[in-house]
């Protein structure tokens, strides 16, 4: 059997395919530089979240199968059917050593050993078909990794008496090399036979048996440091007494009603004695008294009954941490600000994939809230999702900040030239704009919008959507919309907030009422609207730029100009099929932006752009008479100064048949200004023609 190595040194990755026997025998011994023994040497010292160079020189080992490299896919050659599950956050390399040998006792256990930290036991567990075979089609293969992987966590977790980790079960799941020179190895294992699944399995959660605290304190507050829990006691209880007590006359020395309260207050409230008396001695006017007040505290500790009964914080204090308590073991939140909503998914589950927070998932919270004994409702759960207790979370951004470093190739220009066309400058025009949107996504130019888009002109089935789809990459797809409907002007604002690209497709449908409106859309910098189910006009940042896509040639109506598309006649057939590496494409722009590269069009490019559109721009049938009887003079040839009624009317006098109406005499008025010189006289805007007799 085969299977996949990964190495990555931060910079590049290589892969290489080896024996399933040569890596075994590979971490039972280790190499002349003992990466694993140095990093576990390290980790000894090591502090919460500190990086460490030497994890990056251990490769990275996928049991699962087979893979080869294809631009910056991972292709499945075969499949071997092996997942592996983890037992991570052990206390020592004993404890470790336990659970490998636990592991071993299990027939189905082809591979058990210590992970790199000392602290962590990887398990491999063969599965196959009931026919002894395995699914060699990737999306069979998905769905039977996906439910052998539930299976060996069903199978192994009440055997192991150990958490297993739950990672999602994709197949290039791997982990890093290790060093254990006693791990086990059967060659013999029995697989676990299950059935071809039809779907990826859901799995809501698994069972959790709350673990009984026998500190009084935990039970009270959980989740939160033992310090911070008794200072929030200790400073209610003394709150409390000098409420009851009234004032203390500190200099007179008559403190032994006060301390005889604060006594009884921290018994009530389940304080240890002598942390109760460290935190008393801590103020000022109390430390002088030490003697009293340790022996006032024995007496009243030492009488007292019921420790921890009736503690002096009040119980809305204690429902609010022991509901974050909750909420931050059970679920994981989120608020997405492009979506707009609270998500969340459930820990310890294998819903791997955020879902919004709606009723139903309030009243399951709430469930689950009040089967645990918290004393919560559904308003309270809500109160605590609508709070500044979920953390924000912007995907875009999300996505930007880990691209990674741009490894020098030009891969915008190289996605630009995968659609044929005869446009020389396309691919710097591209350039650009694909600049551009990331630099709104990120928000560098906050008074003006990223109004210029391309527009795809083209056959049917050229490709052109999917072409336009495929700039996004997979992990923000679902921010992607081909489906604006323009009659719905409070949609359309609100899809500016929504999505961070919107294809206009079919642009040629889009009514000439609206195109009015689209250029308003295009060049909005901020969005006010109204949410739904909500009453007030707020003002929210725009994420969306345009692309369009359309298969005719004679699209753009508004005589004034078309430097806001760039309009590309397609030869032939897009390439919407080749690999894009998404990372690279993207820190490609990332790094342009943070060099200060231009992000926007010149003058000169607009200018451009609008002449090369020409081929594009409908001819009014008005416009098509008028080339008949006029043209612009030449030199110094006499000329008439006309009005637009004037041409007008001259065209209707030499052609019986013409007819127009007010509304096409404006139109056909802003298309002279592109056609002839003009002045503004006293009887309005004129133009210098010569009648073609």
């Amino acid at each position: 059997m085969k299977i996949t190595q990964y190495r990555n040194d931060g910079k590049t990755q290589t892969q290489r395919i080896l024996e399933f026997e040569t890596a075994v025998d590979a971490m039972r011994t280790e190499v002349s530089s003992r990466p694993v023994s140095n990093l576990r040497n390290v980790l000894q010292y090591a502090m919460a979240g500190q990086n460490f160079p030497e994890v990056k020189k251990l490769p990275r080992l996928v049991f699962g199968g087979v893979f080869r490299k294809d631009g910056s896919q991972q292709i499945l050659s075969s499949y071997n059917g092996c997942v592996t599950i983890e037992v991570n956050n052990l206390a020592n390399a004993n404890e470790a050593a336990q659970i490998r040998e636990r592991a071993s006792q299990l027939p189905q256990t082809l591979l058990a050993f210590i992970g790199s930290s000392d602290k962590s036991v990887k398990i491999v567990v063969p599965f196959t078909l009931p026919d002894s075979t395995l699914p060699q089609n990737r999306k069979l293969a998905e769905m039977f990794h996906a439910q052998a992987y539930r299976e060996a966590v069903k199978w192994y977790q009440p055997q192991l008496k150990r958490e297993i980790e739950l990672k999602e079960p994709v197949l290039e799941h791997g982990c890093r090399m290790s060093f254990d020179p006693s791990l086990y190895h059967n060659p013999d294992a029995v697989p676990i036979r299950i059935e071809q699944p039809v779907s990826m399995p859901a799995e809501p959660t698994f069972d959790e048996e709350r673990q009984q605290m026998s500190d009084p304190l935990q039970r009270l507050l959980p989740g939160y440091e033992r310090s911070h829990i008794i200072s929030t006691l200790f400073s209610t209880s003394m709150w409390e007494a000098l409420n009851t007590v009234g004032k203390v006359e500190w200099e007179s020395g008559e403190v032994l009603p006060f301390l005889i309260k604060l006594a009884e207050n921290c018994y009530r409230s389940g304080i240890p004695e002598e942390d109760a008396i460290k935190w008393t001695l801590m103020y000022y006017n109390l430390n002088k008294y030490e003697l009293e007040v340790r022996t006032n505290f024995r007496n009243i500790y030492t009488i007292s009954n019921k420790f921890g009964g009736k503690p002096c914080i009040s119980s809305s204090m204690t429902l609010v941490a022991q509901m974050e308590e909750f909420m931050k073991r059970r679920y994981q939140l989120r608020r997405n600000t492009i979506k707009g909503m609270v998500e969340y998914r459930e820990l310890k589950s294998f819903y791997f994939d955020f879902r919004p927070v709606n009723k139903q998932a309030l009243n399951t919270i709430c469930l689950d809230a009040l089967a645990e004994g918290l004393p919560s409702w559904d308003v309270d759960i809500k109160r605590y999702v609508e709070s500044n207790r979920v953390p924000s979370y912007d995907p875009i951004e999300d996505y930007l900040l880990n691209v990674g470093k741009w490894d020098g190739k030009d891969r915008i220009r190289e996605l630009a030239d995968r659609v044929p066309c005869d446009n020389p400058r396309w691919r710097d025009l591209f350039y650009i704009w694909f600049l551009s949107m990331v630099a709104h996504w990120q928000q560098l130019d906050r008074n003006h919008a990223n109004s210029t888009l391309p527009l795809l002109v083209g056959d049917q089935g050229s490709g052109k959507s999917t072409y336009c789809m495929n700039l996004l990459p997979p992990e923000l797809r679902e921010y992607y919309t081909d489906g604006i409907d323009f009659s719905k002007r409070s949609d359309v604002q609100l899809a500016l907030t929504r999505f961070a690209l919107i294809n206009m497709d079919e642009y040629d449908s889009i009514s000439p009422s609206y195109q009015g409106f689209v250029k308003h859309i295009l060049q909005k910098a901020v969005v006010q609207a109204r949410l739904p189910h909500t009453s007030v006009t707020q003002q929210m940042r725009r994420y969306a730029t345009f692309i369009a896509t359309s298969n005719s040639f004679d699209l753009l109506n508004d005589p004034t100009g078309s430097r806001r598309y760039i309009c590309i006649a397609i030869l032939g057939v897009v390439d919407y099929k080749s690999p894009i590496d998404y990372k690279q494409l993207y820190a490609q722009a990332v790094e342009a932006l943070r060099n200060d590269e231009r992000y926007w069009f010149t003058h000169e490019e607009e200018a451009y752009i609008t002449k090369s559109n020409r081929r594009f721009q409908q001819v009014m049938p008005e416009e098509e008479v008028a080339d008949i009887y006029f043209r612009s003079p030449v030199g110094d040839e006499p000329a008439e100064e006309l009005t637009c009624g004037e041409m007008l009317k001259r065209m209707q006098q030499r052609d019986s048949g013409f007819k127009y109406t007010n509304t096409a005499a404006k139109v056909f008025g802003r298309t002279l200004k592109n056609k002839f010189e003009s002045r503004l006289a006293h009887r309005g805007i004129v133009y210098r023609v010569v009648e073609i007799k």
